[in-house]
């Protein structure tokens, strides 16, 4: 599951950052922290 759910979190990421510019400090935080988590959960 976990090698399904970074690439989707990345893309819905991408698509806001081009949707709105301005969310581009909290998008790239948020992902940080989703990638970090599956990281610790999935090891």
């Amino acid at each position: 599951m976990f090698l399904y759910l970074q690439p989707i979190v990345a893309l819905v990421a991408g698509i806001l950052i081009l949707v709105r510019p301005a969310l581009l400090n909290y998008i790239v935080a948020i992902y940080l922290i989703v990638v970090g988590v599956l990281g610790l959960v999935h090891p």
